[in-house]
């Protein structure tokens, strides 16, 4: 009896030390509102406030995605994240192409978040850039937000944690306090700015929507630290998404009522500007401040996040074995140096002739990428599920993982034929590439369980 009281004792203190499904349902929310919006009015207002019809296809989808994401995290039994999902329906060759073409995501995706920052910080000193000198400043912001990393993940969760503020708090108060500098007539007049069809109008804007909610599936890493996670992790992921969802959709659109689209549109800080409109120039210049300086917490956060992204990859002979060598401190500097270098020369092949351009074009790429780990992972759910001995969830999963692939797959088509022509090359090339070293995670399989190529221990545990 002295036993189980105990054991009732330490359940207890466990419970009380762990996150209630709020504070998990703010936690995902912030992880995912990052750097990624700030730049994404002025791509928006091509379209106008029209937009919202991408938003709302986005949130809808982002939320089916959360939502299977959550399922995966909660009954997975395999490390890893999405290329342990992925291994149980497609095997190996399935989980190192969730690692490629999610580390290459990243990488793309870092060279995006370099290019807000300098958006917001050259408008914030006064600076007019040319794309030589803006493809250079975006060079050196990377390698900015590279060193801080070499003192370990300590002092850039601290950095992180701070940071985040610069976003957040312009943000929420456009959502609140904008209500009173919007005007009903300015919005009408960008509404459709181009008059584009219905559905050309939703396409045209849905990459960059996407971009916003990229990360999701990263919440379900908070699972065992959450009460009653079974039921709390779906709550929370679906509620981030949704709490980000809304306020993604009023920010961005309250500014089509302060501010013409074209101004927005040519704007390299349009967060800045619409506060220079609410308030004073001061205001909207301490806003750009703040938001730059958000771009460099986020980004030096990603820089250590990818970093260590190859390191696990190189872990499992994804990767060169160079990515997985660390300090004492644990922090992969040589995988850091190389990973700067392949960034350097992408920023020089992405120059475009404005900032906006460039920043789509990284947008576009990144999504792709990233979009190839989440089908891989939407079609394992099924395998993942049946192997926990859930059965009562595959088919309302199922159905939900089905609405994600399909919102998934357009998303791609979305991003246009150059990005999708670039992945898909990188893809292809990454498949290809495991045929050379594929034969030597079959023989380690067969070694284990007694089979060659094709060994159901790739699928998962009875998945």
């Amino acid at each position: 009896m002295k036993g189980d009281l105990d054991n009732r004792k330490k359940g207890i203190m466990n419970n009380e030390s762990k996150m209630s499904v709020t504070q998990l349902t703010i936690l995902t929310a912030v992880n995912m509102m990052g750097s990624g919006i700030i730049m994404l009015p002025a791509k928006l207002a091509e379209v106008g406030g029209l937009s919202i019809v991408s938003w709302l296809v986005t949130a809808i989808g982002s939320m089916c995605l959360a939502y299977v994401f959550a399922k995966c995290g909660m009954y997975s039994r395999k490390q890893g994240g999405m290329n342990g999902y992925a291994e149980y329906t497609f095997g190996k060759s399935g989980s190192f192409i969730c690692s490629t073409t999610y580390s290459f995501s990243l990488v793309i995706a870092n060279i995006a978040i370099a290019t807000s920052a300098v958006g917001y910080g050259s408008t914030f000193l006064g600076i007019r850039l040319d794309p030589i000198t803006t493809c250079m400043a975006t060079i050196g912001i990377l390698w900015l937000t590279t060193f801080p990393n070499f003192g370990g993940a300590s002092i850039t969760g601290r950095i992180g944690t701070l940071t985040i503020w610069g976003v957040i708090l312009p943000i929420f108060t456009l959502c609140t306090v904008g209500w009173f500098f919007f005007s009903g007539n300015m919005y009408a007049t960008n509404w459709n700015v181009h008059d584009l069809p219905f559905g050309e109008a939703a396409t045209n804007a849905i990459t960059m929507t996407l971009w916003s909610f990229l990360g999701m599936e990263s919440a379900c890493a908070n699972c065992e630290k959450v009460k009653n996670p079974e039921k709390s992790v779906p709550v929370a992921v679906l509620g981030g998404t949704f709490l980000c969802a809304v306020v993604y959709i009023i920010s961005t659109n309250i500014m089509f009522g302060i501010l013409p689209a074209q101004e927005i549109f040519e704007s390299s800080a349009p967060f800045g500007l619409a506060f220079a409109a609410m308030f004073n120039n001061t205001v909207g210049h301490a806003v750009m401040g703040m938001m730059c300086i958000a771009c460099l917490g986020s980004l030096l956060g990603w820089q250590f996040t990818v970093a260590n992204v190859f390191k696990i990859a190189a872990d499992v002979g994804y990767m060169p074995k160079f990515f997985a060598v660390v300090t004492e401190k644990g922090t992969p500097i040589r995988g850091m140096f190389i990973l700067g270098a392949i960034q350097t020369v992408l920023a020089l092949m992405t120059i475009s002739p404005t900032l906006n351009e460039q920043f789509e074009q990284l947008v576009n790429l990144a999504t792709v990428t990233n979009i190839i780990p989440y089908i891989l992972s939407m079609a394992a759910v099924t395998s993942i599920l049946k192997s926990a001995g859930r059965y009562q969830d595959v088919k309302s999963t199922g159905f939900i993982a089905i609405i994600a692939s399909v919102y998934s797959l357009y998303a791609c088509y979305a991003s246009g034929l150059e990005a999708m022509t670039y992945a898909g090359l990188f893809t292809f090339a990454c498949w290809t590439f495991f045929g050379f070293i594929g034969d030597h995670f079959n023989h380690i399989s067969g070694n284990i369980d007694g089979g060659g190529v094709g060994n159901s221990s790739l699928m998962g545990n009875g998945g």
